[in-house]
């Protein structure tokens, strides 16, 4: 029997698996939290079938927003290029929280100019600020942070940063943050911001961790993405 090592692409290969597994563990902790929220609500609805019209609408939106995760991550998954297109930068912002607690967080947006458009996927870019919201929310828990996000675009990139005034990223983690099982937080995956890293990289884009200035708490995370 002749066996035939590929030798060149072996790296390739270990490299493109690590990846799958790391988003295949991310889709399970995405659909998790959907299918919490359509079995909560599934049982609201039966508790009164007469008026449960809201409860099926979240369903309803649980399951969309299930399935397009599923095809947005496995497609990153496979090194698929980010399908970007111009898209207003508010529309990312409202999408990427429709997950979120309500009132989970105090939120301060600045938009310059308030009509600014960034070319993106919109359902990966959304995951993307998600991963750094739900992050800043549970790294503040149990007092409710106050989570700015800035945008504004600057020599043909678009730069969008997301701080928060909580206890900010312990400095022996800091340069390993975006590494997948990297986490400060207890129960927390450490795969949102290797997640956050892929989808940002699939925009031919950077982020990264800001030093915190002296004497303040809390954590800014910075994305820049090609305006072209």
């Amino acid at each position: 029997m002749l066996l035939l090592v590929d030798s060149g692409g072996a790296e390739d290969k270990r490299e493109r698996l690590a990846a799958i597994g790391e988003i295949a563990a991310e889709v399970a902790h995405e659909l998790r939290n959907a299918l919490q929220i359509i079995s909560a609500n599934a049982y609201l609805a039966k508790q009164d079938p007469s008026s449960c019209g809201p409860q099926l609408a979240k369903i309803e939106r649980s399951a969309r927003l299930a399935h397009g995760i599923v095809d947005d991550l496995m497609a990153l998954a496979r090194g698929e290029p980010a399908h970007a297109e111009p898209v207003l930068f508010v529309e990312i912002i409202v999408a990427s929280r429709e997950d979120l607690p309500e009132r989970c967080a105090d939120w301060n947006d600045r938009v310059d100019p308030a009509q600014l458009r960034v070319r993106a996927h919109q359902g990966l870019l959304s995951r993307c600020l998600h991963v750094l919201y739900e992050n800043a929310v549970g790294a503040s828990a149990p007092r409710t942070p106050t989570i700015e996000t800035r945008a504004w675009a600057e020599d043909g990139r678009v730069v969008i940063e997301v701080a928060d005034d909580g206890p900010g990223v312990p400095p022996e983690i800091a340069s390993t943050i975006f590494e997948p099982l990297v986490t400060a937080r207890a129960g927390g995956t450490g795969l949102g911001l290797a997640l956050a890293r892929r989808v940002v990289a699939a925009h031919s884009g950077t982020i990264a961790l800001v030093a915190s200035a002296p004497g303040t708490t809390g954590a800014t995370f910075r994305v820049e993405l090609p305006t072209r």
